[in-house]
C-alpha cells in the first residue's frame, strides 16, 4: 500500500498504520516537539533526531528528570512541566513505559503521540485516539521530516558513499 508504513513494520498489519500524507500533514502543522526519553549522549539516536528538528527550526523540549539542559534547550521532568500548548510528544522509551506517557500526553492536552521506531503500544495508541490525539507508531520523525523535506544530507547523514553510479578511478 504505497505511503503507508513500511512493509517490515509490525504496525503495517494493525488499525494504527498511518500515512505519508499523515506524517508530512502532522509536520507542517506541528512546530513544537516534546522529546520524552532524549538522551544527553550525543551518539544516541534520539539526541541526532533532536539536533536535526532544532535545525528544522521546530522548538524541542527535551524531557528527562535526569538532565537539566540538552541539545542547548532546558529539560524537564514531566511533559506536566513543559510550557504549553504541547503538540507532539515525541516518544524515545521502551514500550512498556508508553502508556504512562500517553496519560500524561493527554491529560497535557497534546495533539499528537509519536513513537519511535521499534516503540510499539497497540492499546496506549487506541487510549491516544480515543482521547482525540494523532498517533504515529514506529517511525522517526527525523527520517519522515527528511524524505519530505529534503533534509536527508543535513548533518552528515549524505557521506556519498551509496550510489547508483560507478566511482571514478
Amino acid at each position: 500500500m504505497s505511503g503507508e508504513v513500511g512493509s517490515t513494520s509490525p504496525v503495517i498489519a494493525t488499525p494504527f498504520a498511518t500515512t505519508a500524507e499523515q506524517h508530512l500533514r502532522i509536520l507542517r502543522q506541528y512546530r513544537r516537539i516534546a522529546m520524552v526519553g532524549l538522551s544527553a549522549n550525543i551518539y544516541r539516536p534520539s539526541h541526532f533526531a533532536a539536533l536535526y528538528m532544532k535545525a528544522a527550526g521546530y522548538q524541542i523540549y527535551p524531557v528527562n528528570p535526569r538532565e537539566k539542559e540538552i541539545v542547548g534547550r532546558r529539560c524537564y521532568a514531566t511533559l506536566a512541566a513543559v510550557p504549553p500548548p504541547l503538540e507532539i510528544v515525541d516518544i524515545f522509551r521502551e514500550s512498556s513505559a508508553v502508556p504512562a506517557i500517553v496519560e500524561e500526553a493527554i491529560a497535557a492536552r497534546a495533539k499528537v503521540i509519536w513513537m519511535q521506531l521499534g516503540v510499539i503500544h497497540e492499546q496506549a495508541a487506541a487510549r491516544a485516539l480515543e482521547a482525540g490525539l494523532e498517533v504515529v507508531m514506529d517511525r522517526c520523525v527525523k527520517i519522515e521530516h527528511a524524505r519530505f523535506f529534503g533534509g536527508l544530507s543535513t548533518l552528515g547523514l549524505n557521506a556519498g558513499v551509496l550510489s547508483a553510479r560507478k566511482r571514478a578511478r
